[in-house]
């Protein structure tokens, strides 16, 4: 296998408010904030991977099902329809349009941005 050439640091969402979105994943993953300003909200959980927010005041969330985004976060749960539950009270949306059909759920988070929940394996 060759070297890395580079290491991941983190996700980067883009968001209108970087601490709400923050508050909503770290509900979901349990983690903590590693590091946050002005700016940026980044969390994580020791030298795991990192998902940053990022502000950006002209933030669009992307038109689901209409428009795709180009990236989304997957997450697993034991009971994916509890989680769901779950996330939907924290401000999570629910789409009409489910494409994995019983194998996973899509939600909207509260800046728009898809994720998905599948069972673990």
């Amino acid at each position: 296998m060759p070297s890395p050439v580079a290491e991941l640091h983190a996700t980067v969402l883009d968001c209108p408010d970087p601490e709400a979105l923050a508050a909503f994943y770290l509900a979901v993953t349990g983690w903590e904030v590693t590091y946050r300003s002005e700016e940026y909200v980044f969390i994580g959980m020791g030298d795991s991977h990192r998902i940053a927010f990022q502000r950006v005041t002209d933030h669009r969330p992307v038109r689901w099902p209409a428009e795709h985004a180009v990236a989304h976060l997957d997450f697993t749960a034991d009971d994916p329809e509890q989680a769901a539950t779950t996330l939907v009270a924290l401000g999570a949306t629910r789409p009409s349009d489910q494409p994995g059909a019983g194998r996973w759920i899509t939600l909207i988070d509260p800046a728009g941005h898809p994720l998905c929940l599948a069972p673990r394996d």
